[in-house]
């Protein structure tokens, strides 16, 4: 199916915030998603059924000192 993510077309096999994660490669890394443009709570991904033309932003989570 076609997304946007991070503004850019995507086509993924993902039926699941969570799968999309996974499939991205970022499972258990500190990100944070907004799902068309709101926050979607980490506790929430297995639930969240993704559509065609959704719009994704994933941003990660930068530690310094």
């Amino acid at each position: 199916m076609q997304i946007r993510l991070n503004g850019e077309a995507r086509e993924v096999t993902a039926a699941t915030l969570s799968a999309l994660i996974t499939e991205l490669e970022l499972a258990g890394k500190r990100i944070a998603v907004e799902l068309n443009g709101e926050i979607a709570p980490r506790s929430q991904h297995e639930k969240i059924s993704l559509k065609a033309g959704d719009h994704i932003e994933i941003v990660h989570a930068i530690g310094g000192g």
